[in-house]
């Protein structure tokens, strides 16, 4: 069975992920499978639209936790070659059809693409506050979020697909048997624009969405060495084991507050 299906409907290439006995998580193998497919999409001229979605009750349920621990590699092993999609490469638009759980790396793929469609049924997660020592500071900031909802998103809260719509995450919220017509709606809508309006709008909005300051970025990677390290192996053995955490916190307790400043 592979890991990545794909349709061709004209110019439209839907990007099935299809690990439903694990919830689409992202091991290796999909990962590269993933890169692949993106990679093909990039360089074939017949195909200029792609819908992004994934099988069964999950679009993407993220880091593969089983095979992190059995590598003892947090965060998982990359593919050795390059996906556009996640490089921000890409030039053609990605539409995403989420039909079902989008959590951690799952949500981040959904992130990535220039319109989404979701399910009534969907569930929204950022779980890296879960998973390491900094949660997604940056996630509701791309998003223009206000900062209440900003700050939810950055420390693991759940977000059902209703609330998303609401505050403009999601395009489309549609029953689950209707998600991939709509997303097929919006690509057969996109094929209508000239070719150089479609290519170059998504252009200029990609680069038109905020990032966080060189400072913010330097700060950020400051704390994510602000613990102990070891906590990052037993969120997820906790996760794979079905049980509570016993984290540690710091390995010098003395250090919960000395954090590092943000450099003006």
């Amino acid at each position: 069975m592979a890991v990545v299906e794909t349709e061709r409907h004209g110019q439209v290439l839907v990007v099935r992920m299809n690990r439903p006995e694990r919830l689409n998580a992202l091991n290796h193998e999909l990962r590269t499978e993933l890169a692949k497919t993106w990679t093909e999409f990039r360089h074939d001229d017949a195909l200029e639209v792609a819908i992004f979605t994934g099988t069964g009750r999950a679009f993407c349920a993220g880091e593969d936790m089983k095979e992190s621990l059995a590598e003892n590699n947090p965060g998982g092993r990359r593919p050795t070659i390059e996906d556009p999609f996640n490089s921000g490469a890409l030039e053609k638009p990605v539409i995403a059809a989420v039909n079902g759980f989008a959590m951690g790396g799952g949500f981040m793929l959904v992130e990535r693409t220039d319109l989404r469609v979701a399910a009534t049924t969907a569930i929204f997660e950022v779980s890296e506050a879960k998973r390491w020592l900094l949660g997604g500071y940056n996630h509701g900031h791309l998003a223009n979020l206000a900062f209440p909802l900003a700050m939810e998103m950055a420390l693991g809260f759940r977000f059902p697909a209703q609330r998303f719509y609401e505050i403009g995450f999601v395009n489309r919220l549609v029953e689950p048997e209707q998600v991939m017509d709509s997303a097929m709606e919006m690509a057969k809508h996109l094929l209508t624009l000239p070719p150089a309006a479609r290519v170059n709008t998504v252009h200029m909005m990609r680069r038109m969405r905020p990032k966080p300051t060189p400072a913010q970025q330097a700060l950020a990677a400051a704390l994510h060495e602000h613990g102990a390290k070891s906590d990052l192996i037993e969120s997820r053995a906790a996760f794979a084991e079905k049980r509570a955490p016993n984290f540690k916190g710091w390995d010098d307790p003395a250090d919960r507050y000395r954090l590092p400043q943000l450099e003006e």
